[in-house]
């Protein structure tokens, strides 16, 4: 039997780590559950640690999340750590990815409508909040490719954008420019 909080708090950073977590992961889809229930505990360090790891595995299989987008999705408003937040953005802008680019048939049946607005409304929380510019830059693609879809958002990004921008830093300002150069081509 495998301990996944243990697993989980001997996880750190590196990515070999997370490669390991997400091997263990995917051979064990029955932990899933688990996983995100510990992604969940927002307040606690192992949440973001099991963020991590579901990043990782998202990264190798994004199918692997698809049976527990319920549970996802309702995450998405309430994490809140930087360390949980960045895999979590980072997770949106893969789903959005596989749903909009690359018209991924299972991703596209899985992902609804109403999942799609709830990723829409973290992406512009995180956009105004005081994130790090990585989970900011992940909801920019996310946002940018749901506006291929949802029309009331290219003027809502583009106002953001274009009122942080002087204050972003350089890393910021990279992705707000190519964003904004998108968004003015369609």
């Amino acid at each position: 039997m495998i301990d996944l909080i243990h697993e989980i708090s001997t996880t750190n950073h590196s990515k070999e780590q997370r490669h390991h977590m997400a091997q263990l992961l995917l051979a064990h889809p029955e932990l899933m559950p688990e996983l995100l229930a510990i992604c969940g505990r927002v307040s606690e360090e192992l949440s973001y640690r099991a963020c991590w790891s579901l990043e990782f595995v998202c990264k190798t299989s994004l199918h692997a999340l698809l049976p527990h987008l319920p549970i996802y999705i309702g995450l998405l408003p309430v994490v809140y750590l930087d360390a949980g937040v960045r895999p979590v953005a980072k997770i949106c802008e893969y789903l959005t990815m596989a749903y909009y680019r690359q018209q991924d048939p299972q991703v596209r049946k899985a992902l609804t409508a109403a999942m799609r607005q709830k990723i829409t409304e973290s992406c512009f929380d995180w956009l105004i909040s005081d994130q790090k510019v990585a989970a900011k830059a992940y909801a920019m693609t996310a946002l940018q490719l749901l506006g291929t879809e949802f029309d009331w958002i290219y003027p809502e990004l583009q106002a953001i954008l274009e009122q942080n921008y002087a204050a972003g830093s350089p890393a910021y300002q990279a992705r707000a420019r190519m964003t904004l150069q998108k968004i003015r081509k369609k």
